[in-house]
């Protein structure tokens, strides 16, 4: 199916294609060969895979198996079986899948099974957004989409503040603001970042600037596939009586020790091992 260097006696291997996540010049020599020869594909929409198909100007017509993330756990058994003996490629709408898109229960069983992955590599949302935006590469954390519920989201922030990494999300148009806004509050609105919106498409648009700044200019309404990435937390020499304190003040109002120990970590840079030990240590005298 267009991959090689691969030697087989028998049976088939399940192959992992990354599709073009907007510009249809994107799709490489292999994903086109792999696509002109496949007898299976497992997509994430099949619909989606018959218009790339015919974009790409393909006459082949594979058969077509529905696989997204409300089935995905249910399916895999089988179609793990049905690579035992066929090459199964296996597509999501845009980009590799498995990247925030269906697949990882399939390579999973696949793996515990014996059975073959390979993937055909190309288009990326998330490096795309991260070589773009200006900010740190040289470490980075993909975080996919923030919780919907302001809790869980707060949360989730919370543990991410005093990260170094650069930060990339994924998010809605109409959410965009709302995270925005949130992640002003967590990281303080002068944290440099970068709303990547329409990669590769026509309207591509990369807008920089402080997170409190970026959430004013999406209040209005921005439309389009997005990409966050936020600039990851400068270096803090916190005062640790200070931390401790802080630690000491959240496990009185009802935090778990060991989880405020690891929130305050996250806030100052401290080690959460230390925080925790300490912790314990002002308690017992």
């Amino acid at each position: 199916m267009g991959v090689d260097p691969v030697v087989r006696e028998t049976g088939g291997m399940i192959i992992l294609a990354a599709t073009p996540i907007g510009n249809l010049g994107d799709a490489s020599v292999r994903l086109r060969e792999a696509l002109a020869e496949a007898t299976v594909v497992a997509s994430e929409d099949t619909r989606v895979t018959q218009r790339l198909l015919a974009g790409l100007g393909i006459t082949n017509r594979p058969r077509l198996i529905a696989l997204h993330e409300h089935n995905e756990r249910a399916k895999a058994a089988e179609l793990v079986e049905l690579a035992r003996e066929v090459d199964l490629l296996v597509l999501s709408d845009a980009g590799m899948p498995t990247v925030s898109d269906p697949g990882y229960p399939l390579v999973q069983a696949a793996v515990a099974a014996g059975v073959e992955v390979t993937a055909i590599p190309g288009p990326s949302a998330v490096i795309t957004a991260l070589a773009v935006a200006g900010l740190p590469t040289d470490r980075f954390s993909f975080e996919g989409f923030l919780p919907r519920k302001a809790g869980e989201r707060a949360r989730r922030l919370a543990e991410l503040a005093g990260d170094r990494r650069t930060l990339v999300f994924f998010e809605g148009p109409s959410r965009l603001a709302v995270s925005l806004t949130a992640l002003a509050e967590a990281f303080g609105a002068d944290r440099p970042a970068a709303v990547c919106r329409e990669l590769t498409k026509l309207h591509e648009e990369v807008r920089r600037g402080g997170l409190g700044e970026l959430a004013e200019w999406a209040a209005d309404g921005v439309r389009g596939e997005i990409c966050i990435v936020v600039q990851g937390a400068a270096e803090r020499q916190a005062d640790a009586a200070t931390a401790l304190d802080r630690v000491l003040e959240l496990a009185a109002s009802g935090t778990r020790l060991k989880d405020a120990a690891s929130l305050v970590a996250a806030e100052t840079g401290l080690g959460k091992r230390d925080l925790y030990e300490a912790a314990l240590a002002s308690r017992t005298r």
